[in-house]
């Protein structure tokens, strides 16, 4: 047993799932605040696009890290990571339970187990490595990192180029594989942590997205967009709902198609979800209309394991 009884509960699923509507049920339960661990609702410009809770929301329960950040600001998984557990230290002070709630699973994991820390490399050799991929297509990346890291090379993502520099930077940086940076150990969390997961049947969950994306555009979507057009090329805004909108600005997609598109790239992005938080057998699983007494006493029961001398 550890010796603090502090216990954070983090929800986790697909986008549209229900996630908002439960943290704050579970926060008032048991009388906690709700830590935002997804990374686009941070920005205060991307409120309608992000799926920010409503006011109403927000007054049900006391938020942290939601809107708190500009799409100016140079922001990163390592200083949400620790900015959060500060956070969660002094939320401690006050409840020895918390909640966390998102679905942003890096920005979980950061918060839960910590990051893996890799060396600094010079901002030149990620210039050299994205002239190389427009010029010599991705393809060349992929070899170098097949030479440099086999087991990087085996297990990343290969047709995603951003990963694939990442790794490659380090690997040149360094004179190191990156898969030698991964997975080391990591501090210890003054907190047990309680993962519950919520899914449903896929025609359900998709058709909650199409619903969120057509509220999301009679909410003034497009507008939002518009404002943030010219700043398309920053890294907060490479998210679906922006994107999309994005092109049919330039008169590459027409408005239909760029809704279509919002809709069937969120789809995606709900299975690639799925798939990063199903990866831990600990998590607690509820079909999202499970009703909350049952949530509740099964997350109880679970609390009271880790007590058990």
């Amino acid at each position: 047993m550890k010796d603090t009884q502090n216990f954070l509960i983090t929800i986790v699923g697909p986008t549209a799932i229900g996630k908002t509507a439960l943290s704050i049920v579970l926060a008032k339960y048991f009388k906690s605040d709700i830590i935002s661990c997804d990374s686009r609702q941070f920005f205060k410009e991307m409120k309608i696009g992000t799926a920010v809770p409503e006011e109403t929301e927000l007054a049900a329960a006391k938020h942290h890290f939601i809107q708190n950040k500009s799409i100016f600001d140079d922001y990163n998984v390592g200083q949400f990571e620790r900015e959060a557990l500060k956070k969660l230290k002094e939320l401690f002070q006050e409840n020895s339970v918390q909640i966390m709630v998102g679905g942003s699973g890096l920005y979980v994991d950061a918060v839960l187990i910590g990051l893996d820390v890799f060396p600094k490399v010079a901002p030149s050799i990620r210039e050299n490595l994205n002239l190389e991929l427009e010029s010599k297509g991705l393809e060349s990346l992929q070899n170098q990192l097949k030479e440099l890291d086999i087991e990087t090379y085996e297990k990343i993502a290969l047709d995603n180029p951003k990963r694939v520099i990442r790794a490659l930077e380090v690997c040149i940086g360094s004179g190191l594989p990156y898969s030698t940076f991964k997975n080391k150990p990591k501090a210890p969390r003054n907190f047990t942590s309680i993962k519950i997961g919520l899914d449903a049947e896929r025609p359900f969950i998709y058709d909650r997205i199409n619903l969120r994306v057509d509220r999301m555009l009679e909410n003034g979507l497009l507008e939002e967009a518009k404002t943030l057009h010219a700043h398309k090329k920053l890294n907060a805004l490479q998210t679906v709902g922006y994107r999309e909108l994005f092109s049919f600005f330039e008169g590459k997609f027409t408005r239909e198609f760029a809704i279509s598109e919002i809709k069937k790239n969120t789809r995606r992005f709900a299975k690639r979800q799925l798939t990063w938080f199903k990866r831990d057998k600990e998590t607690l699983w509820f079909d999202s209309q499970s009703s909350i007494d049952k949530i509740i006493s099964d997350i109880s029961e679970k609390m009271n394991t880790f007590k058990e001398p």
